[in-house]
């Protein structure tokens, strides 16, 4: 968020848990994206605040407490309090269980697989409407075709990233695998290496795919340990997310940290892969 907007955002969140009866002194930032995520102490409970414009906490609030009725490796919401979408001063708030790291902060191939696994497992048994992962090509292609809001990609670039997504989308719907619901964006940032083991945040990019659309966002170690991966189709999901970020990384109003240079860089790796293929 811009500096002044996460300000407020961070006034409104310990309002609103001290209303609840969570004392919030104290506000450390955890990440800063489109949505602010904080610790508040003394209460040890995070807080995820986002503009009430564009957000999808209802639907991150309701897919989290059914996934963790259906016991799946998640952050569960904070018990203390209601757990519903708290609005205030144009933010939408909501509170979680806050989970201290273990000591080494990481989670192994093996072990990030079978959580992953699990997660799916569950999420087959959920009826949730979900955009299908194609919708997310079908937005970057309008970036592509917007030329005021990709201005600093020059015409061979422009037309191998559109050439790219619409050859490799085409390519994955081909291949006919089974669909179901996905986390969507299940990278390490939205994975917890906790106690509990490795449980999964963030269900904002949920949607609908092939499991190896999700596996494409994990590290690639992570792949050979999924049962049943189809590591063609998983190969093609990756260049396919990994065209859709660089994308995101040229658009002009994208607030990502050094976001240039990482368009910059996986631009190249993009250009490389599909080469290679």
């Amino acid at each position: 968020m811009h500096a002044s907007e996460g300000a407020r955002a961070v006034a409104v969140a310990r309002s609103v848990a001290a209303s609840l009866g969570l004392p919030a002194d104290e506000a450390a930032v955890l990440h800063d994206s489109n949505k602010l995520t904080l610790r508040l102490l003394p209460a040890d409970t995070l807080a995820r605040v986002a503009p009430a414009a564009d957000q999808v906490a209802e639907f991150e609030v309701g897919l989290a407490r059914r996934l963790t009725e259906a016991r799946c490796p998640v952050g569960a919401l904070d018990p203390r309090v209601e757990p519903r979408v708290y609005e205030r001063d144009g933010f939408v708030v909501t509170l979680w269980r806050y989970y201290e790291p273990v000591a080494a902060g990481e989670v192994t191939p093996d072990a990030f697989a079978r959580a992953l696994a699990r997660l799916h497992t569950g999420m087959r048994e959920l009826d949730v409407s979900a955009p299908r992962f194609t919708e997310r090509v079908e937005r970057a292609q309008r970036l592509l075709a917007d030329h005021e809001r990709t201005p600093g990609l020059v015409p061979a670039d422009r037309s191998l990233l559109q050439e790219t997504l619409s050859v490799t989308a085409e390519w994955i719907a081909a291949r006919g695998a089974p669909e179901q619901l996905l986390h969507g964006e299940p990278h390490p940032g939205n994975v917890l290496a906790t106690t509990h083991g490795p449980l999964f945040i963030d269900w904002e990019t949920c949607c609908r795919g092939p499991v190896e659309f999700d596996l494409a966002h994990a590290p690639e170690e992570v792949g050979p340990a999924y049962p049943g991966v189809d590591a063609e189709l998983l190969h093609r999901c990756r260049l396919l997310v990994l065209a859709i970020v660089t994308v995101w990384r040229w658009d002009r109003e994208d607030l990502f940290p050094d976001g240039r240079r990482m368009g910059e860089e996986w631009l190249a790796r993009t250009r490389a892969a599909a080469g290679r293929d």
